[in-house]
């Protein structure tokens, strides 16, 4: 039986960091951003200086899902030096929450300062359509309240504190430019609140109008774990969603993954206009 973590110490942490290392050399990556399902292909835009697949890496969350390549991109992008994770893990894969939220924490030790996480999201709020973008401004930890956390453990001090603060979550600097890009460009980006559910089965109409009614406009199967470890160690974070289907509110449709993976495609180029907008005026928000 493969061992599962609950939590890592920095040594475990730094360790992997030193296997990157050997890969990348004395490049800085000074922002994160991971890719949601079907979105990968924002990858192939950076100037790579280095391609590790993540089965390569001690410890890494291997994702199997469709959709996530697993590959991690170290290179250029509108100026930026930045380090991409092609894919993520997912709670349901049966990783911890622990697992889940490592590539964060490697991040951070490398240095990088902001964190931009995107994903494939369901539609809650009615007005939203496949492919268009939403820009989360807040988030429901519905599975972090039934206790998976991914700060349940030892809390590593180096980081940040024991019962971090998340009242801004989403950096809002960062969100005014993400909104003055998407003005410039034409684009129409709708803000709103992600739920994160634990998956990996879509939520039933019923799961849809309650999600509605405590608040959410977008619900999808990851993220949350990411910003909070973000937030623990004082990332800075942006997220924005790509909304993959339509709201079945009266149970009239059926969703499944490749309808997902099909909005990618057109959600993929919006995104990529966006986050070019982002990182171009990244030192001055």
């Amino acid at each position: 039986m493969l061992h599962k973590p609950d939590f890592f110490t920095l040594e475990d942490i730094d360790a992997i960091v030193q296997v990157l290392r050997q890969q990348i050399g004395t490049f800085q990556p000074r922002l994160g951003l991971i890719l949601g399902s079907g979105l990968g292909a924002l990858a192939d835009e950076a100037e790579a200086v280095a391609v590790v697949p993540a089965h390569e890496i001690p410890d890494w969350p291997v994702s199997t899902v469709p959709g996530h390549a697993g590959r991690l991109v170290f290179g250029m992008l509108e100026a930026q030096p930045v380090m991409i994770l092609q894919g993520r893990a997912h709670y349901y894969e049966g990783y911890t929450m622990a697992q889940v939220g490592l590539p964060v924490r490697v991040m951070q030790r490398l240095g990088i300062e902001t964190l931009i996480v995107t994903n494939a999201a369901g539609a809650v709020n009615p007005d939203f359509n496949p492919g268009d973008l939403m820009l989360i401004t807040d988030h429901l930890n519905l599975i972090g309240m039934g206790g998976l956390n991914p700060l349940r453990g030892p809390n590593l001090d180096a980081l940040g504190p024991r019962f971090p603060d998340m009242s801004q979550a989403y950096d809002r600097a960062l969100q005014g430019l993400a909104r003055q890009v998407a003005r410039e460009a034409g684009l129409l980006l709708h803000s709103g609140v992600y739920a994160s559910l634990a998956g990996p089965s879509f939520e039933t109409p019923a799961d849809l109008r309650f999600l509605r009614v405590v608040g959410a406009d977008a619900v999808g199967m990851s993220t949350v774990p990411e910003v909070i470890v973000a937030r623990h160690g004082g990332t800075r974070v942006l997220g924005i969603s790509g909304i993959s289907n339509k709201a079945n509110l009266d149970g009239s449709t059926v969703t499944t993954h490749e309808e997902v993976l099909a909005a990618g495609q057109v959600i993929v180029p919006k995104l990529l206009t966006l986050l070019r907008g982002v990182l171009r005026g990244y030192s001055q928000a």
